[in-house]
């Protein structure tokens, strides 16, 4: 039996359990006269959880016998994937099913039960969460320490030439990669500075707007248009900033004199920047909505304007927050991939000037997995090399602004 008919019927046995399970519930506190120790609907999901809880342990001893046994053949793992364990599956269930109906009685508490089963899921997804990071941290330093052991540490962190197209043989051009990694981190730097530049002043103004001036009706027909920005998938940014804006600035600059290539920083720059804009409104707006009103009317009382009061009392108050939201946004844009591929190529150029092409780390990372290379060579392992310095420095600025965040929420509550 494949996987979606199997979840349908177990599926359908749950829902037919949850049914027994309220119906039992009344019944039997009809006929002893006793008041039911949790509600009816209660019962029922207690009745569920036993026909799913089962199959789930069953699944779980199967995956992880069929992990370490090497000596069972293809074929009859197979034949037990298909016809034995479904039937299993169903059996197991059905027993669960019944007897969770069975201990079904009108002293049972099984909203106790059931929040104890929550609990345990709960804390199952956060214990593999917390594992699944320590894994990725561990791979990413594990395999940057291999790659150090063939390219020294200071020659990546200060080399101004990346050029990581080592060869498969000595004899052949190129057989010693450059990776001087400044190139890559400039261009990181530039893009993410230019959208910040879109973002920030955008972001923040249209926060301040649907706060402070914008009328209810407004506000509640507005806010969420600007927020499907959000949801917009970044290769639609990317297919907008190369087929539209990148070309927009380069007959702009045709017509004035200035030479802007298409795939340029700024056009890269300007669309990311597009892109994070309802990041930063949203955050922005939620802060300034919890800036006391007492500070508003007291303003008001000393004969402020509503203009003097958002600039001398409203963002003062929220700036740690609104840092707050800018630090995450950065982060946001340190890792975008699909915007820079497309609308600034893939050229590590060494400079400064946004209407030239630059790369970003993302974009190399992405270059340097792609294709047929060895797992141990240095071009390959360059890449984990840039992640965990990705890694650290959005880290870094996460933890700085949960920091502010933190201390702007302790003022304020």
């Amino acid at each position: 039996m494949s996987t979606l008919p199997l979840i349908i019927v177990l599926l359908a046995m749950c829902a037919v359990g949850y049914w027994f399970g309220s119906k039992k519930a009344l019944q039997t506190s009809a006929q002893s006269g006793k008041v039911l120790g949790s509600r009816p609907h209660q019962f029922g999901i207690y009745v569920a959880i036993w026909g799913i809880l089962p199959p789930l342990a069953l699944l779980a001893i199967w995956a992880v016998f069929s992990s370490l046994s090497d000596t069972v053949s293809g074929g009859i793992v197979y034949q037990i994937n298909t016809v034995v364990i479904p039937a299993l599956i169903l059996v197991s269930a059905a027993g669960g099913l019944y007897f969770g109906i069975q201990k079904i009685t009108p002293s049972l508490r099984t909203r106790i039960l059931i929040e104890r089963v929550v609990l345990s899921v709960l804390v199952l997804a956060s214990t593999i969460s917390v594992f699944t990071t320590i894994g990725i941290v561990f791979s990413l330093l594990f395999e940057t320490v291999n790659f150090f052991e063939k390219v020294p540490l200071l020659e990546f962190l200060t080399g101004l030439n990346w050029s990581p197209q080592t060869a498969l043989r000595a004899d052949q051009v190129g057989s010693s990669g450059a990776f001087g990694a400044v190139p890559l981190f400039l261009g990181t730097l530039l893009i993410t500075l230019i959208a910040m530049l879109v973002a920030i002043p955008l972001g923040l103004m249209s926060a301040v707007y649907m706060t402070e001036y914008a009328s209810e009706g407004f506000r509640a027909s507005v806010k969420p248009v600007l927020e499907i920005l959000a949801g917009i998938p970044t290769v639609v940014y990317g297919f907008f900033a190369a087929l539209t804006v990148g070309v927009f600035f380069r007959d702009m600059g045709d017509a004035i004199g200035i030479r802007i290539v298409s795939e340029s920083a700024l056009a890269a720059g300007v669309v990311m920047g597009m892109m994070i804009i309802p990041f930063i409104s949203s955050l922005s707006d939620d802060i300034i909505m919890a800036v006391p009103q007492s500070l508003r009317d007291a303003s008001y009382g000393l004969g402020a304007t509503k203009s003097e009061t958002v600039r001398k009392v409203i963002l003062p108050a929220a700036l740690p927050g609104i840092v707050g939201a800018v630090l995450l946004a950065v982060s946001r844009a340190i890792g975008e991939t699909m915007i820079v591929v497309m609308a600034a190529g893939f050229g590590a150029n060494l400079t400064i000037n946004p209407l030239e092409s630059v790369t970003t780390v993302t974009v190399q990372i992405v270059g340097l997995l792609v294709g047929d290379q060895e797992f141990d060579s240095a071009k390959t392992l360059a890449a984990f090399a840039l992640a965990l310095v990705l890694f650290l420095i959005t880290l870094c600025l996460n933890v700085i602004a949960l920091v502010v965040v933190r201390k702007y929420r302790e003022k304020y509550d």
